[in-house]
């Protein structure tokens, strides 16, 4: 499973360096300012996400429940969060914006919130 968790976190990184990128460029001259700021808030939980999974995946065994379910936690957090507001920003540029996402971004900030405390009751309660 570490190393699963690690591939996971390479991808999820280098997808966030790819959107920030189009965030940077491509996306500058569609986007309001707005938008674009929205854009950049899922480029950077996205990468610090990415972040914090590679340190899992090198620092922890990964073989207890707990900790696969924090792991689950962040990449589900990171899908949800992120690619919600992706999906929101780049189809209210396209003025057809996909309200269905909305709800969708607070739940995988709950979920990023999830992962943290397991983050944490993993440090204080299981040998890692």
């Amino acid at each position: 499973m570490p190393q699963t968790t690690l591939i996971i976190a390479s991808i999820l990184g280098g997808l966030a360096v790819i959107f920030g990128a189009f965030g940077a460029h491509a996306f500058k001259k569609i986007l309001s300012e707005e938008q674009l700021k929205s854009f950049e808030t899922g480029v950077k939980y996205q990468m610090y996400h990415a972040i914090i999974l590679l340190i899992i995946g090198f620092n922890f065994s990964l073989e207890i429940p707990s900790e696969k379910y924090m792991v689950y936690s962040f990449i589900i957090g990171i899908i949800l969060f992120s690619f919600s507001i992706y999906g929101l920003v780049i189809s209210s540029a396209k003025n057809k914006k996909l309200r269905f996402l909305g709800p969708i971004t607070p739940l995988g900030g709950l979920f990023l919130i999830i992962g943290w405390c397991m983050l944490c009751y993993n440090v204080l309660y299981i040998d890692c």
